[in-house]
């Protein structure tokens, strides 16, 4: 009996092989799931399009700009455009001798009170897929970390359809590269004029204003800055207005071929 006993005891060594199997046997199981983002995971929809987005009824945001609903919830575009590029822009600038601070993300103000100083941040935040999506939002609060999340927030509510294609005369390769005609934003005393570009050219313009272009789509760009430019906020707002005005000028339908142009992103081509 007391053999049989012996017998029937696991050795260390087969112990520790039964837990990697069934750990790989876990892991395969998981690696067949898609992960789903915790965002969409934790949105509770309240308007009745983010309803009918969470119940897969709306599939595609180009839906939501033909038929003129307006995004109101943020987690409409985090189930719509997976994958968004987010940045922060810099329009602040730390404390420096002669005004020589580095720049960064958050503008800070301060209110004098009798109980003291009391801080405001401010956050300029970008989103877009890199193919005719983007969007520009400001978020305020008395801390660094709200600041930001209202303004990715509000990023993604003022999500826009951007119209690309290629108005160069220098080019006409009548691909999306650039932006199909000459357009002028302001905001402000902050004029931007954005004028098209050949291929190659690259984004010329200012720094924080290509960050807004690229997550648009926009590759090649020639521009023009009147007024007070060092204000960013007002630059980037007037650049924004810019890109609005190219979906409100009206094109004939024989130039829609010339120019290349396409509003939103590039439609899949099948291939048999």
């Amino acid at each position: 009996m007391v053999r049989e006993s012996v017998k029937k005891k696991e050795k260390p060594e087969e112990k520790v092989a039964a837990v990697v199997e069934e750990a790989v046997e876990v892991k395969e199981k998981l690696e067949g799931i898609e992960e789903v983002p915790e965002q969409q995971l934790n949105w509770t929809p309240v308007t009745e399009i983010g309803k009918r987005v969470k119940k897969g009824e709306i599939t595609d945001i180009e839906e939501l700009f033909q038929q003129g609903y307006r995004i109101m919830e943020a987690g409409i575009v985090d189930q719509l455009l997976p994958g968004t590029g987010e940045e922060l822009l810099l329009i602040g600038q730390a404390k420096g001798k002669f005004g020589g601070g580095q720049r960064r993300i958050f503008k800070q103000t301060q209110k004098k009170t009798s109980e003291g100083n009391k801080p405001n941040f401010m956050t300029c935040a970008v989103i877009g897929n890199k193919d005719g999506y983007v969007g520009v939002g400001i978020g305020n609060s008395k801390e660094t970390v709200p600041s930001r999340d209202k303004a990715k927030r509000s990023a993604k509510l003022n999500l826009i359809r951007v119209r690309r294609g290629c108005g160069s005369w220098e080019c006409g390769c009548k691909q999306p590269h650039s932006i199909p005609f000459a357009v002028t934003g302001k905001c402000g005393s902050a004029i931007m004029t954005l004028i098209p570009a050949p291929k190659g050219k690259g984004l010329c313009i200012e720094k924080e204003c290509a960050k807004v272009l690229a997550l648009a789509g926009i590759k090649d760009i020639w521009s023009k800055t009147e007024g007070q430019t060092s204000t960013k906020v007002n630059i980037i707002h007037a650049t924004i207005d810019a890109l609005k005005k190219l979906s409100e000028m009206k094109v004939r339908p024989e130039d829609i071929q010339k120019l290349g142009i396409i509003e939103g992103k590039l439609k899949e081509t099948k291939t048999e």
